[in-house]
C-alpha cells in the first residue's frame, strides 16, 4: 500500500493540499497546516495560543520552582463508551465516579485517537512516531523471532526526560518487548514495576474453562511454558538491575494484581513528591484487557456483575485513589493528568469486552477501534468543564510532555520522522484549538485511512465475518471502485459513504493520505521481522 501511494506522490495537482507552498496565501483551503521541519508533522499555526500557554507555564514554573510533573493513566481496550462521562458508566452496569470527575474538572477530547492495537499505542506515545516507522505494528506474540531490536536506535520520551532531570516510571503492562534491550528500563524509563504481557496472555496458563486442552494436558502446558511470555511481577531498574517478585499462578492472583500495580503507583508517587526533581509515571492497566478476573478481596464493584464490568469499576476506584495520592503529596497543581486507552474494545472477547458507538471495535481502523477516551487534568491550570471534539492523536502527548519538560525540538534526531505535534496550547488554554488537521491510521504495514477535520477517508477496511469477530474472524480489504469518504458529523458510525456526490473534499483529503505516504520515499519504514 505505501508504494501505491507513493507512486506519482510527487506530482499530485492538488491545489488544497499544497496550499502552504503553492497556493496564494489569502486563497481559501481545507489544508491549514503549515510545515515547520520536513521531518515533521506539519501543523495549524496557532502562534498567538502557543505564546499565552508558553506565558502560563512560565508562571507556573516560578511559582512551584521546578517543571511539572506528569502523570498517564493508559487503561487497556477500555471502548470510548466506557465511563460515564462519555455516555456509558452507570446507564450500562458500571459507575465511573472518578474518571467522569476527571473529565468534569478538566476537558474532555471527543476526538481523540489511538492506533488500533495495544502495542503500536503504546509504542507510539513513548517515540512520537506511527508504529510502522519504527516496526512495532503489533504485539509481539508466544513463539515471534524478531529480526532486530526495535527500540536500539529510538530515542524514546522517557530517555529524553531522564536525560533532562525527570525520574521516570512505569508501572503495569508493558506489551512492548520482553528480551533484554527491549524492556521499559532498557529502553529509558529509571525503574518498572508491572507485567510485560497481557492478562490473556498469563492467565490462559491457569484458566482451565476457556483453555482446557492447554490447562488439563500436561504435555501442552510444558511446551507453552518454552515459550510463553513471562508471568512474574517485574521490577527493574536503569541500572540493569532486574528483579523477578512474586508469579501469577492462578486467576485468583490475576484477579488482585491490579491493586497491587496501583498500590506501587500511590507509595512511588508520596516517595517521588518529596524529591527536588518532577516525575514522569506512565501507569499502565492490565484491565480491562479480556480475560478480567474480579479482585476477590474487593467484593462486588459495578451493578452488572459481569467480569467486564467489575473491572471497569475497579480501573475506576483505582484512578480515585491516584489521584487522592497526588492531593495528599501535596502535588497535585503541579501535575498534567491525561486519562485514556490504547484502543478501542475488543469485541472479540464478548461478553468481557466493553462498549462504543463507532462502528467497529479494537483491530479495525473504523472509529470503534481507533477513537477512545482522552480526558486532560491540571488542577487550576485546565479549567474544568471543558469539551473539545478537536483532533489529538495520542502521539501527540509525546510533544506535550516535551513542552512541559521543556526539551527543545532541536534534541531530536533529523534522520527519522516524526509524527507528533505538539499540542500544549491546545489542552491549556480555555479556548484552546487543535493544531492537528489530520490523524492517520495504519493496520500494520497498510495505510488505511485518515480523518481530516470532520471528514474520514477509507482506502482500505478490516471487515468482520461475524458478530463481534473484528480480529479472530475478519478480512481486511480494498475499498473497490473509490475511496470510502464519510462525514463523521452526519454519519459517525460510518455507514454510508458520500463520496464525491454530496461532498467536494474527497480529492483533497485523499491527496492529504497520498502525501503523508509520500514521507516514507524519505524516511522508510523500519523492518524488524513483526
Amino acid at each position: 500500500m505505501i508504494g501505491k501511494l507513493l507512486r506519482g506522490a510527487g506530482i499530485l495537482c492538488i491545489p488544497a493540499l499544497w496550499s502552504v507552498s503553492i497556493c496564494n496565501a489569502e486563497t481559501p483551503t481545507l489544508d491549514r497546516t503549515v510545515v515547520s521541519l520536513e521531518n515533521h508533522e506539519a501543523a495549524i499555526p496557532l502562534a498567538t495560543q502557543d505564546r499565552a500557554a508558553g506565558d502560563k507555564l512560565a508562571e507556573i514554573k516560578a511559582k512551584h520552582g521546578k517543571r511539572p510533573n506528569i502523570l498517564w493513566l493508559v487503561v487497556d481496550d477500555m471502548g470510548y463508551g466506557d465511563p460515564g462521562c462519555y455516555g456509558g458508566g452507570a446507564a450500562i452496569g458500571a459507575a465511573t465516579p472518578n474518571i467522569d470527575r476527571l473529565a468534569g474538572e478538566g476537558l474532555r477530547l471527543t476526538s481523540c485517537y489511538s492506533q488500533q492495537t495495544c502495542t503500536p499505542t503504546r509504542s507510539a506515545i513513548l517515540t512520537g512516531r506511527l508504529p510502522v516507522r519504527t516496526g512495532l505494528t503489533r504485539p509481539i506474540l508466544a513463539g515471534d523471532k524478531l529480526t532486530r531490536n526495535p527500540w536500539e536506535d529510538e530515542i524514546s520520551l522517557p530517555k529524553l526526560l531522564s536525560d533532562a532531570g525527570y525520574y521516570t516510571l512505569l508501572t503495569g503492562k508493558w506489551h512492548v518487548g520482553e528480551p533484554v534491550g527491549m524492556r521499559p528500563h532498557d529502553i529509558g524509563f529509571d525503574e518498572y514495576y508491572g507485567y510485560y504481557p497481557a492478562q490473556k496472555e498469563i492467565s490462559q496458563r491457569f484458566d482451565e474453562r476457556r483453555f482446557p486442552d492447554l490447562v488439563n494436558n500436561p504435555e501442552r502446558s510444558r511446551a507453552f511454558e518454552a515459550i510463553a511470555p513471562d508471568n512474574h511481577l517485574t521490577h527493574g531498574f536503569k541500572d540493569g538491575r532486574t528483579e523477578e517478585l512474586k508469579q501469577i499462578q492462578s486467576i485468583e492472583d490475576m484477579g488482585r494484581a491490579e491493586k497491587v500495580l496501583a498500590d506501587f503507583t500511590i507509595q512511588r508517587i508520596k516517595e517521588l513528591a518529596k524529591e527536588d526533581k518532577p516525575f514522569f509515571l506512565e501507569h499502565c492497566f492490565l484491565k480491562v484487557h479480556c480475560d478480567n478476573f474480579p479482585n476477590p478481596d474487593l467484593g462486588s464493584l459495578s451493578a452488572a456483575k459481569y467480569y467486564y464490568k467489575e473491572a471497569v469499576a475497579e480501573v475506576d476506584l483505582h484512578v480515585g485513589d491516584i489521584m487522592a495520592a497526588l492531593k495528599e503529596a501535596g502535588v497535585l497543581e503541579n501535575t498534567f493528568v491525561f486519562f485514556t486507552s490504547d484502543n478501542g474494545p475488543q469485541m472479540d472477547g464478548w461478553p468481557d469486552a466493553g462498549y462504543t458507538p463507532f462502528r467497529g471495535a479494537k483491530g479495525t481502523t473504523f472509529e470503534g477501534g481507533v477513537r477512545v477516551p482522552g480526558i486532560a487534568y491540571w488542577k487550576g491550570v485546565i479549567s474544568g468543564g471543558r469539551q473539545s471534539d478537536g483532533l489529538f492523536d495520542l502521539l501527540d502527548l509525546f510533544g506535550v510532555s516535551l513542552k512541559l519538560a521543556d526539551i527543545p525540538t532541536s534534541d531530536l534526531p533529523t534522520d527519522r520522522y516524526y509524527d507528533y505535534i505538539d499540542q500544549t496550547s491546545f489542552l491549556l488554554q480555555d479556548d484552546g484549538q487543535s493544531k492537528r488537521e489530520t490523524v492517520y491510521f495504519w493496520w500494520g504495514k497498510e495505510l488505511m485511512s485518515c480523518r481530516m477535520r470532520e471528514y474520514k477517508v477509507h482506502v482500505k477496511a478490516v471487515l468482520p465475518e461475524s458478530t463481534h469477530m473484528h480480529i479472530d474472524y475478519s478480512t481486511l480489504v480494498d475499498v473497490g471502485l473509490a475511496p470510502w469518504l464519510f462525514n463523521l458529523y452526519i454519519d459517525p458510525k460510518e455507514q454510508s459513504p458520500v463520496g464525491h456526490r454530496r461532498n467536494a473534499w474527497l480529492a483533497t483529503v485523499l491527496g492529504k493520505l497520498k502525501a503523508h505516504g509520500a514521507t516514507f520515499k524519505k524516511y522508510p519504514a523500519k523492518e524488524v521481522g513483526l
